[in-house]
Parts: structure tokens; sequence; C-alpha cells
């Protein structure tokens, strides 16, 4: 990517294929930061992971506060996946979203994601507890509408799988 300030070059980012890219530094919610701000490395575009990677690597972001850069990690499997997966993906990358921008204060946008990332947890693969995400999505979907205030993405991390001893169905 370039290296130059493309606001006062009148150029833009391009990453090695000509391509244009934002290279402004993200905070852990994904927001841009000013050029020469340290920010949080984002995820690498393109990787393609087993579903077992794809949800470890997605887990660990949500349970940092990170749900932007969970989002990443599931638009690369609904990118690189089967077709039939996709809703799936797509599903999880939304609610990722949705978190991210209930944590942003965008308490209209992020319940409409949470909720349209529910669509497609209807019998999910891999050990994915379709029940218990949807139900936090929403219950979080509904908190966020009444407070109408940011909440701790952290702290509102969901669990894709069953945590052990949450006396659900086993993962994977």
């Amino acid at each position: 990517m370039s290296e130059q300030n493309p606001q006062s070059t009148g150029d833009r980012d391009r990453d090695q294929e000509g391509r244009a890219r934002n290279a402004r530094p993200r905070d852990g919610l994904g927001r841009p930061l000013p050029y020469g701000t340290e920010g949080v490395e984002r995820q690498p575009e393109g990787v393609v992971r087993t579903p077992r990677q794809t949800l470890d690597e997605a887990q660990a972001l949500l349970d940092s506060g990170k749900p932007f850069h969970a989002h990443e990690v599931f638009e690369d499997a609904w990118k690189s996946g089967p077709a039939s997966e996709e809703p799936l993906w797509r599903g999880l990358a939304q609610l990722a979203v949705g978190l991210t921008h209930a944590a942003r204060g965008n308490s209209k946008g992020g319940a409409r994601l949470l909720r349209r990332g529910t669509l497609g947890l209807t019998d999910p693969p891999y050990g994915i507890d379709g029940p218990g995400l949807t139900a936090w999505a929403e219950e979080l979907a509904g908190r966020v509408e009444r407070l109408d205030s940011p909440v701790d993405a952290a702290a509102e991390a969901p669990a894709l799988r069953p945590r052990p001893g949450a006396g659900t169905r086993t993962a994977d």
C-alpha cells in the first residue's frame, strides 16, 4: 500500500495490484484513524481458513472487543467457501457488524443487522449455536434500541459455539 497520505497528495491508497484500498489505521471497532496514528492491526483479506479456524479466530476477535475484525474473518469464509454456506457466513458477518454498530452507538443500524444476521442461522453446521446466537442477537437488538447508547463490544461478545459447561449442544 502507498505510504503517502492521499489527502495531501490527491492520490488514492492502492494495494499491490493497483486496487483502491484505504490504508488509514483503524481502531478496534474498525473506525478510520488519522494517518500516522497507531491503530489495531487489520485482518488480512482473502485468507482461506477451515470452518474451525474461522470460528476460532472470529471468537477470539469478538472476545477481545473487535467485532469489526471478526466480520472480516466471516467475510473471507463466505467469499471462499461453498455457495451453500454463504447465508451462514454472511449471517455471522452481519451479527459481528451489528455488534460493531451497537458499540459505536448506532442503535438503529446495530439492531437491524443483529436481527438480519439471525436469518442465516437455521440449523447451522460446525457446532455453531444457532438458537443461542439468535437469542443473543434478539435480546441485544431490543436492549440497544431501548437504551440508545453504545454497548461494550467485549462484554457483549456472543459465544459462536456453546461454551464448555453451558449445558447446551456440544461443539464440533
